[in-house]
């Protein structure tokens, strides 16, 4: 299957192995990258069409970033409910088992 990646190890937490070594991107990184002129004789490619290119690269990876940013609030937000919810039964339940 040409052009697919190796499937990642997931740990048990399932969140994909990543070495610390592994920072990710960054929009300003993709927007700053430049490329090396062709070699003499050689053609290259359009300067113009590269930069819009990573200027599309790079606005479409800050998007990414952000919903992934309101992903994991939301997930906290949600997480915490759960957390005050499942206190509250409790506190019920013991509540209820000592006048039985």
């Amino acid at each position: 299957m040409l052009g697919r990646r190796p499937a990642r190890h997931r740990p048990s937490d399932g969140v994909p192995y990543r070495s610390r070594y592994c920072v990710p991107l960054l929009p300003a990184q993709v927007r700053d990258r430049r490329f090396r002129r062709a070699r003499l004789g050689r053609r290259g490619l359009d300067p113009d069409d590269v930069r819009r290119f990573l200027d599309r690269v790079a606005l479409e990876l800050a998007d990414a970033q952000e919903s992934a940013e309101r992903a994991r609030r939301e997930t906290v937000r949600i997480k915490d409910a759960l957390r005050r919810w499942q206190s509250e039964q409790a506190r019920t339940r013991d509540r209820y088992a000592l006048h039985r």
